[in-house]
């Protein structure tokens, strides 16, 4: 994030919410990036088959999404907006990869 106003709200939400720890919103907001940049066979053998990688090595990347959406709606509507530009960008990659034709076939999100 590049705004010091929101990056200061999330430390600040960090701090107050029991659901959050400290450089949990950093940690979604780089394995979601990181997921949707991933190749589309990938994706699609995780869908697939799941991914029982996720709960011993790494985190799951559709729950760091939901962590994220649950973030935006406890931010003030200003600092929110920034945020969701930086996630805007990777669910524009994320809608990219997981359309074929129009249809969307991981499902909704």
């Amino acid at each position: 994030m590049d705004c010091p106003r929101a990056r200061s709200e999330v430390r600040h939400l960090e701090r107050t919410r029991n659901y959050l720890k400290p450089g949990a919103v950093d940690a979604a907001l780089r394995t979601w990036r990181e997921y949707v940049h991933r190749p589309r066979r990938e994706l699609w053998r995780d869908h697939e088959h799941g991914n029982v990688y996720w709960s011993y090595c790494c985190a799951n990347p559709f729950e760091a999404r939901e962590l994220l959406d649950t973030v935006l709606g406890a931010m003030s509507p200003r600092s929110a907006r920034e945020l969701r530009k930086v996630v805007g960008r990777a669910d524009a990659v994320w809608d990219r990869s997981a359309s074929y034709d129009g249809t969307r076939y991981f499902g909704s999100m």
